[in-house]
């Protein structure tokens, strides 16, 4: 446990440390931003690195283990609906308290000043990632080429972005982006490798991973469609 600890916060202040580093190397030199404005910039950073790290343990501790075995004991049920039932509920699941997209959706609500709702930009995020999930799960159990998959889902998003208003189309895309971040794309994939792995002739590698950036193509779809129906 302790070498658990230690492991991810040396990760968490690598990933950090750059950005803190070069906020103070801006502030001294050129921005000059007000004190209390600074001070509250560390005492976020500080903030921010005790909640990854501790979220960070907390996914390798027991999230993960878990989706590993809650993907390997789906395909013994011998149902496919019930495969895709549950990686549409986790998929669901993950992405709503995912960080990012709750600061995707809050911006979406500023920027707007309430002509879009954040809230419904949320939902139709975590609805998109949750049935390419779902669609992902199926496609491991029968063996589905996944290039054939991405190729018809990009050719959609495309077809939709020539249609949409221009503002839904920049949108589409960074909804797309914020979904592969530190909840779901961790148990999304967890699951995906705990599914290949009780299923003879698979590999954990080709079948388990892609399908982040699979489900990734969803959110692009709900949002291009929701701006169409608008």
């Amino acid at each position: 446990m302790i070498s658990l600890l230690r492991e991810k916060l040396l990760e968490v202040l690598k990933a950090v440390a750059p950005l803190i580093l070069t906020v103070c190397l801006l502030q001294f030199t050129l921005v000059h931003a007000p004190f209390e404005l600074f001070a509250r910039f560390l005492v976020g950073s500080v903030l921010a690195i005790v909640g990854m790290w501790l979220l960070f343990v907390g996914i390798d501790l027991g999230v993960l283990p878990m989706g590993r075995y809650i993907g390997a004991a789906l395909p013994k049920k011998g149902s496919i609906l019930l495969i895709m039932g549950v990686a549409f509920a986790i998929g669901f699941a993950t992405t709503i308290p995912e960080p990012d997209v709750l600061v995707l959706s809050d911006q979406v609500d500023t920027a707007s000043g309430g002509g879009i709702s954040g809230t419904t930009v949320m939902y139709a995020i975590a609805l998109g990632v949750a049935a390419m999930t779902a669609i992902a799960m199926v496609r491991i159990v029968l063996g589905w080429p996944l290039r054939y998959l991405l190729t018809a889902s990009y050719l959609l998003a495309l077809a939709l972005a020539a249609f949409a208003p221009p503002q839904f189309v920049s949108l589409a895309f960074d909804g797309g982006s914020v979904t592969t971040g530190v909840l779901s794309a961790p148990v999304i994939i967890a699951i995906a490798i705990g599914v290949s792995s009780v299923l003879a002739g698979r590999s954990a590698v080709s079948d388990g991973f892609g399908i982040v950036g699979f489900a990734s193509i969803g959110p692009i779809i709900a949002i291009l469609a929701m701006g169409l129906l608008r």
